[in-house]
Formats: structure tokens, C-alpha cells, sequence
């Protein structure tokens, strides 16, 4: 492997909170996701929240996957059983690919923090048009663990045996 290939490549990542009630100021889980990813490194393209509305989330992601600019797109809340988490229902049929490892991985780890309840998390992920996507239930520590354990690797050139960035 060259110099070139093994130099930190930055990603173009743009976060979307899915809430209904929370703000600029209370979005504690879109907030971390952005700093994390900038502190990391990487270029927060644009960040927005967004009620719990399953065409709204769609017309959202939808202008962010049509650009070329950006390269991912971290949502955070909707992924829950309540009848307004709409987030996979939102984003799946926007996929080309799906990364069924994501919800997977992401529930195996949760294991290890809040034991059982895991299974409550609809964490999914997916690729459209080059843009990979990752959606993590809306808790603070949720985005913590989804980025912290799985994503930070998964969005650097620099991990092996494979990561993402060569697909975006």
C-alpha cells in the first residue's frame, strides 16, 4: 500500500435527527454526531432536523443523495416500534443496496450497553447513488455507540481489512 492510500481521506457527511419534539438546542444526538465526525476529521456537509414524518425524511435524504457533495448521511431517532417511527420505512426503499450487517452489528454491540432491549432498535443501513446511510435510534447514547464502535472505522480509508469510503 502507498503513502496515498494509507493518508486519511475526509468524508463529505451530512446528519439528520428525526424528531418531533426536539430543536437546535435539545438535539443532544444529531449534536454529538456532528461533532464526533468533524473531530474525527470529517466535513460536515449539512445537518437538519426533521419531524417524524415518513415523506418528509424521504424528500430530505432524497436532495442529499442526489448531491454529489455528499458522501453519507447519518440519521439519528425514528427507528423505534411507536407508530410515528418512520425512519426505515422512510429510507429502505430509497436504497440500492442495503447493509444488513449495520443493524446487526449495531444490536450486538447495544447488547453489551442495555442488554435486551436491543432488540427494540430498527438500526438499518444502505447505499443510494454512492451515498451510504446509516440510521440510529435518537438517543444520545445510541449515536455514541453507533459511531464509536462501528462507524468511525467503517468511514476510514485507513481501516483493514475493509471500510466504505471506496464506495463513496
Amino acid at each position: 500500500m502507498s503513502h496515498a492510500e494509507s493518508a486519511f481521506k475526509a468524508a463529505k457527511l451530512a446528519v439528520l435527527t428525526v424528531s418531533d419534539t426536539r430543536n437546535e438546542e435539545t438535539d443532544t444526538s444529531g449534536r454529538f454526531l456532528a461533532e464526533a465526525l468533524v473531530a474525527d476529521g470529517h466535513i460536515l456537509m449539512d445537518k437538519k432536523i426533521v419531524i417524524d414524518d415518513k415523506y418528509k425524511i424521504r424528500a430530505i435524504v432524497s436532495q442529499w443523495i442526489a448531491d454529489e457533495n455528499i458522501q453519507g448521511v447519518l440519521i439519528t431517532g425514528g427507528t423505534g416500534f411507536t407508530a410515528r417511527d418512520m425512519t426505515p420505512e422512510a429510507v429502505q426503499p430509497l436504497f440500492d443496496k442495503a447493509i444488513e450487517g449495520f443493524g446487526e452489528l449495531f444490536r450486538a454491540v447495544s447488547y453489551d450497553e442495555i442488554g435486551t432491549s436491543t432488540i427494540q432498535s430498527r438500526a438499518v443501513g444502505g447505499f443510494a447513488n454512492k451515498t451510504v446511510i446509516f440510521c440510529m435510534p435518537g438517543s444520545t447514547g445510541a449515536c455514541k455507540t453507533g459511531w464509536n464502535k462501528i462507524l468511525r472505522e467503517q468511514l476510514n480509508n485507513a481501516h483493514r481489512p475493509y471500510n466504505f469510503m471506496p464506495h463513496i
